[in-house]
């Protein structure tokens, strides 16, 4: 394991699987998280985000494959790990019979800090997450973004070096995702590294690192300016009429990985074999004795949506790409 203490990563996994009897839920996947960033698992749910997480933070032995988080080798020293890490968990799983200021206290306990510490801590991130005027409200009585700041307020109490976060907006509305974020950023540039599970694209496209994940494996891994930038396919868009036997048309060639309508738009991935996509899609379209003006079919720059469905050959769920 001397291999992976490498200092400047926070996260190295060698080949780490998970079985749960004869089902693979993570299949030899390999994993470097640089010290410093805003790293992304982006998939659709039960692809293995989650069991990845869960063994990256000593919380499930893998079946096979080396870990090692912060230099300390997991699952061996998971218990040491923890005084170094926040996790935030997919679903809310802090008390609901607890006011905001008891819940932040009750995992002050757990981390074993000082009352004086606990205290200018709690208060601290009671401010910074505009929970102060909510700190004697019941946790059960609060709004989904306000639970959510709570959340991450006790995920970072212990002023963690390296943050886990697992699908952490999936019940807010695009306002409190887009403050969400601007918090990771405010983390990330104080000097926290952040691991962070989502389904979103628009969130994807904010991490400084991302990898796509599929069934137990990652398809793609690096930033997605360079998987955006490299994409395997020519994408296009066909501004016409009756837009959806068209489309029924074009997906029956093995060139066309996808085609979605975007309202009057139809947004098409051909292979990158395919020396001229426009010629090649007015050809098709003569065929079906469709009349489509060449000036209404234009090559587009890729979006990671897109670079979703070249990878894994389908939409995620739910497919959600607006800059929130």
């Amino acid at each position: 394991m001397s291999a992976l203490s490498d200092p400047q990563w926070v996260i190295q996994a060698q080949r780490i699987s998970k079985q749960f009897g004869d089902f693979t839920a993570v299949n030899q996947i390999d994993l470097n998280v640089p010290k410093g960033h805003i790293y992304g698992f982006l998939g659709p749910n039960g692809c293995g985000k989650s069991t990845t997480i869960r063994m990256l933070t000593g919380l499930l032995t893998p079946t096979t494959g080396d870990i090692n988080v912060l230099g300390l080798t997991i699952p061996k020293q998971a218990e040491a790990l923890r005084q170094h890490i926040g996790y935030m968990t997919q679903k809310f799983s802090l008390y609901d019979d607890l006011t905001v200021k008891e819940n932040l206290q009750f995992i002050a306990r757990i981390y074993g800090m000082k009352r004086d510490l606990s205290r200018a801590r709690i208060d601290q991130l009671q401010s910074t997450y505009k929970l102060s005027q909510y700190q004697h409200q019941l946790t059960a009585t609060l709004s989904g973004g306000q639970r959510q700041r709570l959340a991450l307020a006790c995920a970072c109490l212990n002023q963690p070096k390296l943050l886990f976060l697992d699908e952490p907006t999936s019940a807010v509305d695009p306002q409190n995702r887009r403050d969400f974020w601007e918090q990771l950023f405010d983390l990330s540039e104080q000097g926290t590294s952040i691991l962070v599970s989502t389904h979103y694209m628009d969130e994807a496209e904010r991490c400084h690192k991302i990898a796509i994940m599929e069934k137990g494996t990652i398809k793609a891994d690096d930033t997605p300016k360079a998987l955006m930038d490299n994409i395997n396919a020519h994408v296009i868009e066909i501004n016409a009429s009756e837009l959806r036997p068209l489309k029924q048309a074009l997906i029956t060639h093995a060139e066309v990985s996808s085609a979605a309508q975007l309202g009057h738009r139809l947004r098409v991935l051909i292979d990158k074999q395919i020396a001229d996509p426009i010629a090649w899609v007015l050809q098709q379209c003569q065929q079906y004795q469709r009349e489509i003006n060449p000036q209404d079919i234009a090559i587009v720059s890729a979006n990671l949506e897109d670079v979703f469905v070249s990878h894994t050959g389908k939409m995620s769920t739910p497919p959600a790409t607006s800059k929130a």
